[in-house]
Order: structure tokens, then C-alpha cells, then sequence
């Protein structure tokens, strides 16, 4: 594990968790979802000799989600978990946060599609549930810091922690923790930011000798199995799938669709639309209506972006410049681009873009990065778009 870099002028010696005192005199709680990269941190962190305790939460149960029996996952991952602290030898505690993870993050997920916009649940997670109430949580067990799998870095700089992109950028998950406020930030450590590659973590697992070594990575929704969303939405907000138009920008009607809750900003395919020349996209969605807008490709592009609920942890106050030149993701699969960023309020921006982007929609994040560097800024999510005036 990479070692905390000491604060500039701070000659006392620190652990590789950048505290003063031995490991065994460091208790730090990990957040284990039952997979490697958690389970890895907690037993890299127990070889070193920390304090170790291990903290899995029961979120949701894919059964009650989907009315379905027996499709619940998240007790296999639980029992993963607990297989590694019992292998390891450190307690492990299971906390029920089913009631929290559903009004926090469940059911703002369904309301955001039923309105229209794109969510991004996994940031709501960190932000309201895992950095929020399990911090709290690892606080009331004396910890001295909190430990994830997440893949970024947390440095030290002049002016207190930092938050920057992971070692490896395919593995990079900054822009799922662009919410981490700075008080957060000094309590949490991410010892994987450093690694170069994944094949290093399931290295270490061997070396561990994990029996999760070789378990797969989770790539869907943790409670969207299989990427249905609409099944899901269709359970928790019965009649959401109300049939409506297909529309051009010009109100023309061209279809029928079976839903607006199938449809995302940018898609082309499933329309049920062809035979009509050059090939249509979504380019909005107005649920009020049940109307699916669709228009050329070019109609997609945008270059104002409008933000709120902003989290800055840069530099200074953010309302100090009228405008800085940054770079923003507005999605987790594509790198950073230049921007102009403009406040417009304490926690609201415009983002201008440099060059248009296809495909932004409503509820995504807008992240912010230092322009030729690697530090995270913070972000905001996206409530709407133009093109440069």
C-alpha cells in the first residue's frame, strides 16, 4: 500500500494511514461489500497490523425489489464478507440499512426516471448512506478513519486532504465520489488508488489466500440486476410504463412507444421507427406528455451544461472567480474534457464546454478536474443543457 504522504512542514512520522502512531494502535473500520476489492483492503490492512474492522451493510433484497423469491444476492455477498474477516481474524459486523438505502437512494432512483432524467444511483449511495451514515457509524466505534475498495486517491496538501484519480485509469472511480465533502475526506482512506492495474488486487487476494479471489465484478446497479431498470421502476411505481407518442422536434407524431422509462437520452435503437431516411435518436424525454422526442444525431450535441447542488473541494471558495478553466466528465466512461466553469450561485454553475458532448442528460454528474492534473474539484448533477449562444 502506497504510503499517506506527510503534510508539508509536518516532520512526525506517520503510519502508511497517515496517522502518528503504530498500526496496532489504529483502528480503522472497512466498508466490505463482500467483494475483492474490499475484502483485499481489509486483509492488506490487518497484515499490517491496524486495528481492522470489518463493516458490511444489507442495502436492499432483489426478492422485495422485484416481487421475485430467491433473488436475492446481497446475502452472498454478505457471507463472502464475513468468510474473509473470519479467515483473516478481525470482527465483522453486518448492519441492516434496507430502510435507509431505499428512501435515500431507491426511491429518488425510480421518481428521477419516472421525471425523465438519467440517475446515477451509485453517487446518491456514497454520498447519503456509505460517507454519510457508515462513517458516522465507524465514528461511534472510535475509529480513526474509514477504508473502502473505491479506486482513488486521497493525498495530502497544503490546505488539508485531497481528492485525486485512481493510478489506473480504467479502473478510476472518481467520478462516482465527486459528492465527498471535506470533512468526509480527512476520515476516509482509499488504499487501492494507488495500485496500478486490478490483476495487482486479485494478486494480493491470492496472496491472501481470499476464496474471493476470483470472484467476478459486479457490473450492474447492485439492486438492478441484469440492467432492467424498467422492471424495477415498473415494481416500485406500478403503471410507470404507460404506453405515449414517438414525436420529431417539430411535434410530428412518428410511433408508439411502450414507456418512457425504456427510453435514455442519446438512444437509438429499439425506436421501432424505421423506413424514415436518416437515422433518429432520443434527444428528450417529456413524461408529463408521455412523449419520447426524437431528432437527428447533431440535435444531441450540447455545450452549456447548468449544475446544481454542487460540492466543490478545490481550492478557495467557490463563487471567488467568476470563471475557471477546468475539465469535466459527464460520464463515468468518458475521460475529462475542457470546460469553462461559471458560478451562479453558492451551489450552482454553467459549464461551459469547449467542445459539444453528445448524450447529456438530467441527473447524470458533471465532475470537475484540475486542467493537467489528476485532483478532483468536486461536481454537481446536471438539471439542464443548451448550445453556445
Amino acid at each position: 500500500m502506497t504510503a499517506i504522504t506527510p503534510i508539508p512542514g509536518n516532520d512526525t512520522a506517520l503510519n502508511s494511514l497517515g496517522f502518528p502512531k503504530p498500526p496496532a494502535q489504529t483502528r480503522v473500520v472497512v466498508a466490505m461489500s463482500g467483494g475483492v476489492d474490499s475484502s483485499v483492503v481489509a486483509a492488506m490492512l490487518a497484515d499490517e497490523g491496524y486495528d481492522v474492522v470489518g463493516v458490511t451493510l444489507q442495502l436492499y433484497d432483489h426478492g422485495a425489489a422485484l416481487a421475485k423469491k430467491g433473488a436475492c444476492c446481497a446475502g452472498q455477498d454478505i457471507h463472502d464478507a464475513r468468510r474473509v474477516a473470519e479467515r483473516i481474524g478481525f470482527p465483522h459486523y453486518v448492519l441492516d440499512y434496507e430502510n435507509k438505502f431505499r428512501e435515500s437512494v431507491i426511491e429518488e432512483f425510480a421518481d428521477a426516471y419516472l421525471a425523465g432524467a438519467t440517475p446515477v444511483p451509485c453517487i446518491r449511495c456514497n454520498e447519503r448512506v456509505k460517507f454519510r451514515d457508515l462513517l458516522e457509524t465507524a465514528r461511534e466505534l472510535d475509529a480513526d478513519c474509514m477504508a473502502t475498495g473505491h479506486y482513488i486517491q486521497r493525498r495530502a496538501g497544503e490546505s488539508g486532504a485531497e481528492l485525486h484519480m485512481a493510478a489506473d485509469s480504467m479502473r478510476d472511480q472518481s467520478y462516482f465520489l465527486f459528492s465527498t465533502t471535506r470533512e468526509q475526506l480527512e476520515f476516509l482512506r482509499f488504499p487501492l488508488g494507488g495500485l496500478a492495474s486490478k490483476a495487482e488486487t486479485r494478486a494480493l487476494a491470492a496472496r491472501y489466500d481470499l476464496a474471493i479471489a476470483d470472484k467476478p465484478d459486479s457490473q450492474d446497479i447492485c439492486f438492478v440486476p441484469n440492467g432492467d431498470y424498467a422492471s424495477v421502476i415498473e415494481k416500485l411505481r406500478p403503471g410507470a410504463a404507460d404506453p405515449g407518442e414517438i414525436v420529431d422536434m417539430d411535434g410530428n407524431v412518428l410511433g408508439q412507444h411502450r414507456g418512457v422509462i425504456h427510453y435514455t437520452i442519446g438512444q437509438r435503437r429499439g425506436l421501432a421507427i424505421g423506413g424514415l431516411g436518416a437515422p433518429l435518436y432520443v434527444v428528450k424525454l417529456d413524461p408529463e406528455t408521455r412523449r419520447v422526442i426524437v431528432g437527428p444525431r447533431e440535435a444531441l450535441a450540447t455545450t452549456i451544461i447548468r449544475v446544481g447542488e454542487v460540492n466543490w473541494i478545490g481550492e478557495g471558495d467557490f463563487t471567488a472567480e467568476p470563471e475557471r478553466e477546468i475539465q469535466v466528465r459527464i460520464r463515468s466512461t468518458r475521460p475529462p474534457r475542457a470546460a469553462i466553469l461559471r458560478p451562479t450561485g453558492p451551489a450552482r454553475a454553467e459549464v461551459e464546454l469547449i467542445e459539444a458532448e453528445e448524450g447529456v442528460s438530467p441527473g447524470q454528474a458533471c465532475v470537475f478536474y484540475e486542467t493537467g492534473g489528476s485532483r478532483v474539484l468536486g461536481g454537481g448533477w446536471i438539471t439542464g443543457k443548451g448550445a453556445r449562444k
